[in-house]
């Protein structure tokens, strides 16, 4: 169960008008793709008609917005909703975004950042990365669980339904902006040239090569089991920092698909 990072409208996700990267890049090299889902079943197409999706998803967002908005305040003004509006999407899966919350971990507590992460693993478990999630003294989105950031500017999060009714942890635009650039001072302090690079520069060593005629042996792969922790948490910062300067443009959420 791999995890895509998503910022665009709820219509165009929840109508399935949009494309992994994996998706993206099967296309263009003549493969064929499915999506499966958790219980290893083929992701289910049947769709509402477009007019009922984009109906269910303003009509939850109003609701949300009603419901969040502060007292004696202005009530928050709804983001569009469209399935024409363009979105970004890319794919740090779970060892990234884990190595990225144990960097922010570490230099939160002084503690050194290991050079290495194992393949598959269970980051949510490691003592500093269960220690900021549990810090009230510093409450992250990124290790509250939030799924889905919510393009206001306010920071705040909390608990609520999703469309789907699921319960899910919902945070915002403005509150990962700062979390981002907090992590960005804590361990880099790199410029956005650089941060923007990163998606292309760092991140998983390369398994194998397909080779002109198509075929690939089991020879011809190396099967890592060890990624370098910097790398991988540059590759999935920038990939969350391309998600929220993306959102914060088009003025659309971010969640996490996985």
């Amino acid at each position: 169960m791999g995890l895509d990072i998503y910022a665009g409208t709820l219509t165009r996700y929840y109508s399935h008008n949009w494309k992994t990267v994996v998706q993206q890049w099967a296309e263009e090299n003549g493969y064929s793709f499915n999506r499966i889902t958790p219980d290893g079943e083929p992701a289910d197409d049947e769709e509402l008609s477009l007019t009922d999706v984009q109906a269910a998803v303003e009509n939850w967002r109003d609701q949300i917005l009603a419901a969040i908005s502060q007292p004696g305040q202005p009530p928050y003004t709804p983001w569009p909703e469209d399935n024409e509006r363009p979105y970004y999407t890319d794919k740090p899966d779970w060892d990234a975004f884990g190595a990225m919350l144990l960097v922010a971990a570490c230099h939160t507590y002084g503690e050194p950042v290991p050079p290495t992460v194992e393949k598959n693993w269970n980051f949510g478990e490691h003592p500093l990365i269960a220690r900021l999630g549990s810090d009230e003294e510093r409450v992250w989105s990124l290790f509250r669980g939030a799924t889905w950031w919510l393009p206001l500017t306010d920071s705040f999060l909390f608990q609520g339904p999703l469309p789907t009714d699921d319960i899910a942890a919902i945070a915002t635009l403005g509150g990962l902006r700062k979390e981002l650039e907090k992590l960005n001072q804590l361990a880099w302090q790199a410029d956005e040239d650089t941060i923007l690079s990163w998606s292309e520069t760092e991140g998983y060593p390369t398994d194998g090569i397909i080779p002109a005629h198509g075929k690939i042996s089991r020879a011809d792969i190396q099967e890592h089991t060890q990624f370098d922790t910097q790398s991988l948490a540059k590759f999935a910062f920038s990939m969350f920092w391309q998600a929220m300067r993306f959102a914060e443009e088009q003025q659309v959420p971010i969640l996490l698909d996985y």
